[in-house]
């Protein structure tokens, strides 16, 4: 997932430090704790859809025991529904590697730490969410210039 992430210029990124630590033992501890919950009940979640929508086919999930043909608009919604699934599957799955991102920074000692400024990132954003990988100033930053991307392209699209 590293590829998908970008860069800030860096006349817009403030200037890294390094070596700043602002989490201590037990913060980090707490923190590790709560990706590793989040991670078990994602991958709870992750198994559980795959058993309810792809482990059954449609005789089973309907009970229907009789060989009719089925109806165009109930395989239009078990197409929809399984397209669906999937689609939670997958994000749930990008955010298990932004998990596991994140604990493996605990292990390296750069957990809470922005990877656009070098920053230290709030704790109360760590708590909302503990696999922010940018504080909230340098995010809104990346995407206050890829909304102004898109527009760029959307112009030279229509010119």
């Amino acid at each position: 997932m590293t590829q998908n992430r970008k860069k800030l210029p860096k006349d817009k990124a403030p200037p890294k430090q390094s070596g700043v630590r602002h989490l201590t033992p037990s913060e980090l501890q707490h923190f590790n704790t709560l990706l590793l919950e989040k991670r078990k009940e994602i991958m709870h979640n992750v198994v559980e859809i795959e058993d309810e929508t792809l482990g059954k086919s449609r005789l089973d999930a309907s009970g229907d025991l009789s060989s009719m043909p089925i109806h165009m608009a109930d395989l239009g919604t078990d197409n929809y529904q399984q397209e669906f699934s999937l689609g939670l599957m997958d994000s749930e799955r990008r955010l298990l590697t932004e998990i596991d991102d994140a604990l493996e920074r605990t292990e390296n000692g750069t957990y809470g730490m922005c990877e656009g400024t070098g920053q230290p990132i709030s704790k109360a954003r760590l708590e909302a969410q503990p696999w922010a990988r940018y504080s909230v100033e340098y995010a809104r930053i990346a995407e206050q210039q890829q909304q102004q991307q898109q527009q760029q392209q959307q112009q030279l699209g229509e010119g």
